[in-house]
């Protein structure tokens, strides 16, 4: 058996930090923390803290359908440089994620990559919104999470069903708890507006989406959750009406959790003023009073988790006028920095939200977000926080490159990354 050590690092995770070293062995467990561990190899993490894998809820993968923009491997090899040990993939591709083949699919196509990636699969047929998918045979089929992201489910009666359905699917998975994901958009609210609905959009004579049409649907699905009792997770909050009313939720004792997209906490619609659709996004980039509301939210637990909501595209479909472009921007390999750089957050804060935190929301706490600790998973990354760089989107492993932080200056890096207690990334390498 080969022993892998990381060495002279500060250990963070859910119970706190201490100074220890790590010995996973290449069965993928940690088999020994303490101090002056020897291995037949090591990893040297002078300086930096050595944390669980991180875990993305909310990723696009693009694959099957459209892997001109990104594969599961590259989409992979991106998370694992961001120190990602686990993504969810999110359903909209081609054919949609919405029945078991298609999962199958996705999940052999994983079995390679240097991340576990989790498929999600759509509450409706082909994410239409008319007719649930197969649920049941979904949930046999090891999927946990559901939703339509990309759309949010417009039709009251079909989102109350669902929730009731997932609450009568418990027993097919005893002990684990299956969750609804919403992408939150009243379409007729939305439809035809391309960036906040606000001063910039009147100035910049681009058509916007209100708060309101995030937050009717936070609204709804609030007393949906208080209806039927089943879970309920919001994706990419975005609004302060939208955090105000979850926070409410929570105190209620309601089970709602939430996650903030890193663009919405670091970017604001002012940025819009280039008219560049690199920073056109749903929901989009709101107000600095938004964004201090985010900021707000993760400091005291209202959001739950740090999502990326990676979107790839390819430079043909983002060099298209700011009306025509589709939405969305990379952020996997950016992510820690960008939260490091822009929260004033405590760092096993800002770990247990993009680790321990989101792992549990999505069932992966058996495998990922520690403890770190003998007999656990070797799922780990080690994180230089002080460590300076450059955006540059040619050096992303990313198969697009629609970045919002094209050469900016952040803070903190992944220096290596433990898959299954292989060295997936070392010196902010990626090794396959």
């Amino acid at each position: 058996m080969s022993t892998l050590a990381i060495r002279g690092g500060t250990v963070i995770d859910a119970r706190g930090s201490r100074r220890a070293d790590v010995v996973i062995g290449d069965e993928g467990t940690i088999l020994a923390v303490g101090s002056g561990l020897t291995a037949d190899h090591a990893l040297d993490a002078g300086g930096c803290f050595v944390a669980p894998g991180l875990v993305d809820l909310h990723v696009h993968l693009r694959q099957p359908g459209n892997e001109e923009a990104e594969t599961i491997d590259t989409g992979a090899r991106a998370a694992a440089l961001g120190g990602f040990t686990a993504v969810v993939a999110m359903p909209n591709t081609d054919p949609a994620m919405d029945c078991v083949s298609v999962i199958s699919e996705v999940r052999a196509l994983g079995e390679s990559a240097i991340c576990e990636v989790v498929p999600s699969a759509a509450i409706s047929v082909g994410r239409q919104g008319e007719a649930l998918a197969p649920m049941a045979e979904l949930v046999r089929a090891g999927v946990r999470i559901f939703t339509d992201d990309g759309d949010g489910v417009q039709d009251d009666k079909l989102m109350r069903t669902a929730l009731d359905y997932a609450s009568s699917l418990a027993h097919l998975c005893p002990g684990e708890t299956i969750v609804l994901a919403q992408h939150c958009e009243v379409e007729s609210l939305s439809k035809g507006g391309y960036m906040h609905e606000g001063s910039w959009s009147s100035w910049l004579g681009i058509p916007g989406q209100p708060s309101e049409a995030e937050e009717l649907m936070v609204m709804r699905d609030i007393a949906l959750c208080r209806l039927t009792g089943a879970r309920v997770h919001f994706q990419h909050m975005s609004t302060a009406g939208s955090i105000s009313m979850i926070r409410a939720a929570k105190a209620a004792g309601l089970p709602v959790t939430a996650e903030a997209a890193t663009h919405h906490f670091s970017l604001t619609d002012a940025c819009c003023q280039s008219y560049d659709p690199v920073y056109k996004v749903h929901p989009p980039l709101r107000t600095d009073a938004d964004v201090e509301a985010v900021k707000a939210g993760l400091a005291d637990g209202t959001i739950d988790a740090i999502a990326t909501d990676h979107a790839p595209h390819t430079p043909k479909s983002k060099q298209q006028t700011f009306a025509d472009a589709p939405p969305g921007m990379l952020g996997l390999e950016t992510a820690f920095a960008v939260a490091n750089t822009y929260l004033d957050m405590p760092i096993e804060s800002l770990l247990g939200a993009m680790s321990w935190r989101p792992a549990a929301i999505c069932g992966l706490n058996g495998n990922h977000g520690g403890p770190i600790e003998e007999g656990s998973a070797g799922n780990l990354t080690v994180i230089d926080p002080n460590a300076a760089w450059t955006v540059s989107a040619a050096e992303l492993a990313s198969r697009s490159s629609n970045t919002p932080y094209e050469g900016m200056a952040l803070r903190g890096r992944v220096r290596h990354t433990i898959y299954k207690g292989e060295a997936v990334v070392i010196d902010g390498v990626a090794q396959r």
